[in-house]
């Protein structure tokens, strides 16, 4: 058990220049090796394994962790349960808290506190969002 130890090094994911882990250029990594998002195209997840290496780009201001394609497992389906709490998170981000609309975007909630239309008057595409129902419609 003691050489099993001796041979696990304690990599700390937030310090990503602790040179512990080999760094490949853009499009060296070896076969086997993928980050999340490539991991995410084939249908699969990282399972909680650790990065095995890191892949940088830009001359190192852009990278990625690598994880192992052997160890990664399945995606979770999306359950009904899932689909309806993202749903409910997107329309907090897509909904005027003013005129009631639900837009396709998101909207600068944090910085206008509404949509364009009921902050400066900017007109919205009608295509762009979906009409609140009528409060008497809801009452009923």
């Amino acid at each position: 058990m003691a050489e099993q130890d001796q041979d696990l090094v304690d990599v700390d994911p937030h310090d990503p220049g602790d040179g512990s882990l080999p760094v490949f250029r853009w499009r060296q990594a070896g076969a086997g090796l993928a980050t999340r998002r490539q991991l995410r195209e084939m249908g699969l997840r990282p399972d909680g394994q650790e990065p095995v290496a890191r892949l940088e780009c830009r001359g190192g201001k852009r990278w990625a962790w690598l994880y192992r394609i052997d160890l990664a497992k399945p995606k979770l389906p999306m359950t009904l349960a899932k689909e309806a709490a993202l749903d409910k998170a997107m329309a907090a981000r897509q909904t005027c808290g003013t005129c009631g609309r639900r837009y396709f975007h998101c909207l600068p909630l944090k910085t206008l506190g509404s949509c364009l239309e009921c902050y400066d008057g900017t007109p919205a595409a009608p295509a762009s969002y979906i009409t609140p129902p009528a409060k008497h419609l809801l009452a009923a």
